[in-house]
């Protein structure tokens, strides 16, 4: 770890923390809020994603869906508009419609065999936004002048690495320029995110053997074709199962840094708030709490 002490990590002049957790649980809440303070860089692996990564993917989708519409595809085809992606930091939507849900096409599904490329290109694309975090530290410091780094990292981060291999590539890189850092929620969080999910479904990304053990159950259980899944209706079975299986995924991440409340993140109204959640982390993980 780049910080071992509560007072290492105050007396840090340009503090880096990389935040991990399941979705929902203040991430983005203390990203923003730092950002806010003026002195700190804040590095979306999302935003990274659908932007540099995924872009011209997403842009391929939405043209393909406009070439379907005649008006549209005369003006595609002689160059009179354009179309794009308007990702934010807030607005994730266009990634997360182009990552789609597996199953019957007339109810908005994919087929399997598209669903598991664009998984395939998540993942890839994941890994290298990970590893620009080294670039993007240089970066802020080197152009903007900014001292301190946020990486507010994705939920599927721990689809992407292997926490109980010593010598993992992102692992390694990660470890070695941030201070990783688990919010960690409760069984009562987890029950709120599985009944939010279920009112919103929203597609995921998974490893490719979990998803392809949950493709193969939930046709059983269910009895149906691939081409008739119901597409929503097989993400929220498989959103609970998810969680089940990221939990000690993110737990063997944790081994690399530090592990912070999801209670206490939610309640952060400054960066000294902050400051001082991180220092009692690293104080809990040197008493071996």
């Amino acid at each position: 770890m780049i910080y071992t002490t509560p007072s290492e990590w105050r007396a840090a002049a340009g503090k880096r923390v990389l935040l991990f957790g399941m979705s929902g649980l203040g991430k983005t809440h203390a990203s923003t809020l730092l950002r806010q303070t003026g002195s700190w860089f804040h590095y979306s692996i999302d935003y990274r994603i659908g932007t540099r990564y995924m872009g011209e993917h997403i842009a391929d989708n939405f043209k393909r869906e406009a070439m379907k519409v005649p008006f549209l595809r005369d003006l595609l085809m002689t160059d009179s508009v354009s179309i794009a992606s308007n990702i934010t930091f807030d607005n994730l939507s266009p990634l997360s419609t182009y990552l789609g849900k597996p199953g019957d096409p007339a109810k908005g599904g994919l087929p399997i065999a598209e669903y598991r490329t664009r998984q395939e290109q998540h993942t890839r694309a994941e890994e290298s936004a990970l590893l620009d975090s080294t670039h993007f530290i240089r970066r802020a410091h080197e152009i903007y002048g900014y001292p301190n780094f946020i990486c507010d990292s994705g939920g599927s981060i721990c689809e992407v690495v292997n926490p109980d291999d010593p010598d993992d590539r992102v692992m390694r890189e990660l470890s070695a320029h941030l201070l990783l850092v688990w919010i960690k929620g409760s069984e009562a969080h987890t029950d709120e995110l599985i009944r939010r999910f279920d009112r919103a479904p929203k597609p995921m990304c998974y490893q490719p053997q979990f998803l392809t053990a949950c493709w193969t159950a939930y046709l059983s259980e269910k009895g149906v074709a691939e081409s008739k899944v119901d597409p929503d209706d097989f993400i929220r079975w498989t959103y609970a199962r998810a969680l089940a299986h990221r939990q000690p995924r993110y737990a063997a991440m944790a081994k690399w840094g530090v592990t912070v409340r999801a209670e206490d993140v939610s309640a952060l109204r400054d960066e000294a708030g902050f400051t001082d959640l991180i220092a009692d982390a690293l104080a809990k993980r040197g008493a071996g709490a």
